[in-house]
């Protein structure tokens, strides 16, 4: 049985101290936020989280998280259910257009789970702390590590944390699950460890997000069709929460201030979510908003730290998981699923307690393997999509052809997304089974590139747009538009 430090109490942390009890090990959670175990959902709801504050925006877990719980914690996903999740199921809410819809096996894996991140977190906490094998500290913050210098040649052995009241705990292994925030590579210098190279790329974008509960005897409008909308000036979406609770996000690019600073006015967001055709129904009097601020995050960006350069660990006795070893767009709605999927990475490389002491080289290698096998290929597809979302947006921002040149390649694919994906997703299941295996992790980011019938499916569709009607608008066309609207 190894003795394990997680810092941070997040998704990526407390999935990982489930993962390790469950494999027989002891697990320590640090969380620097004060946040006593509340007795319901909307208390958790209440949380301070000011060390993680991306907890007041919306938050999708996908069919890549979903079956992680349903495979290895069948009793937390029941939790879930019983705290009034929901689960959202493929062929549940599909558009009229989508004609003799015919499930298929595997259908039964995808299936998403729609909740607040607090009350996944509370539900997890609750898990761990019924294992008996975790103690989850809260309002205590590490603010460094111990170390055991190695040979001539070798890295440093993290041999635990320093607390910020001048405690120091010893551990076997210490889990940096500190979020986007984490100062691990800072604490690794103090202790003369290589330095950790990191990648960064901006993602464009701003997030702007409010909650909201449906009123007494109301109902959630018809799960059909389109939840949410990308109309190059902005981007949206509506996210299905727990106990009668949703919330609805707004993406400006970066470089737009006007629109982003009208936006966190309550009123104006309000306003500008009811020109959106996906939102329209969900604020036509059947909600009233249970956050009094509109909630801004800036600054987001895709992040990949090399912990492991050239399969050689900085330091041995630490690993990170989540945030604190990449992040990406939260647009996509990744986060709490690759936090999830890393810390399974880490306990299936770690394995069993047993009685031998931990191989913290091999530890480090396998895990950093993994998340290269597994992982890797997803940070590298958002940061190329990005950059072209990013690039439209600018175009747009500017009045430039977003577009470019008739003949320019990124013309003609982000015609076939336009005039063959899209109208492909509402009528075509086999595209749309693909596309959505995709969007949760299930495949691997290229699979509707290089799936044959897929690709021939989507140009098929492509080939047939001057013979369809328009596509429909998912809200005002132009950026002009929006401002007058809102501007009444």
């Amino acid at each position: 049985m190894a003795n394990v430090i997680v810092i941070g109490g997040g998704v990526a942390g407390l999935g990982t101290a489930l993962e390790l009890s469950r494999s027989g090990h002891r697990v320590t959670v640090l969380e620097r936020d004060d946040t006593p175990m509340p007795g319901s959902a909307d208390e958790a709801f209440a949380w301070d989280r000011r060390g993680a504050p991306q907890v007041r925006h919306s938050h999708a877990f996908l069919a890549r998280l979903v079956s992680l719980l349903r495979s290895r914690h069948l009793d937390v996903f029941e939790a879930l259910l019983a705290a009034g999740a929901t689960e959202l199921k493929f062929g549940d809410g599909l558009p009229d257009t989508m004609v003799d819809f015919t499930p298929e096996p595997g259908d039964a894996e995808l299936s998403m789970l729609a909740c607040r991140r607090t009350t996944f977190e509370w539900v997890l906490r609750r898990a761990v702390l019924d294992d008996g094998l975790v103690d989850v500290r809260t309002g205590v913050a590490a603010i460094g590590f111990t170390s055991a210098q190695g040979a001539e040649g070798e890295p440093p052995t993290v041999t635990g944390v320093r607390l910020d009241d001048g405690a120091v705990l010893a551990a076997d292994l210490v889990v940096a699950a500190g979020g986007r925030r984490s100062v691990v590579p800072e604490w690794l210098a103090g202790i003369a460890a290589a330095p950790v190279a990191e990648t960064t790329e901006d993602t464009g974008i701003v997030y702007l997000s409010r909650f909201y509960r449906l009123r007494p005897g109301a109902e959630l409008p018809p799960r059909a069709g389109a939840i949410g909308g990308d109309l190059g000036y902005v981007k949206y979406g509506v996210f299905i929460g727990d106990n009668g609770a949703f919330s609805i996000t707004l993406a400006t690019p970066s470089p737009d201030d006007e629109l982003r600073k009208l936006l966190t006015d309550p009123a104006v967001f309000d306003a500008a979510a009811g020109q959106l055709v996906a939102a329209q129904p969900w604020l036509d009097g059947r909600s009233e908003p249970i956050t009094d601020q509109v909630h801004v995050m800036a600054g987001l960006l895709n992040r990949w730290r090399e912990y492991v350069p050239d399969g050689r660990p900085v330091a041995l006795g630490v690993v990170a998981v989540g945030d604190a070893l990449l992040c990406t767009n939260p647009l996509y709605g990744r986060g709490c699923s690759t936090a999830f999927w890393t810390a399974h990475l880490l306990a299936r490389t770690i394995g069993p307690a047993a009685t031998e002491p931990l191989d913290l080289a091999a530890i480090a290698t396998g895990y950093d393997a993994a998340i290269r096998a597994e992982l890797e290929p997803w940070y590298r597809a958002t940061v190329t999509q990005d950059a072209e979302a990013r690039r439209v947006a600018e175009a747009l921002l500017a009045g430039e052809n977003p577009d470019g040149e008739a003949d320019d390649p990124r013309a003609f694919m982000r015609g076939v997304f336009r005039d063959g994906l899209l109208p492909a997703l509402r009528t075509d299941q086999v595209v749309l089974r693909a596309f959505m295996r995709n969007f949760n992790l299930l495949t691997p980011p290229d699979a509707l590139l290089t799936d044959a019938d897929v690709s021939a499916r989507v140009f098929a569709v492509w080939q047939d747009r001057e013979h369809r009607p328009p596509e429909p608008e998912l809200g005002p066309k132009h950026r002009s538009d929006l401002l007058e609207l809102i501007a009444r």
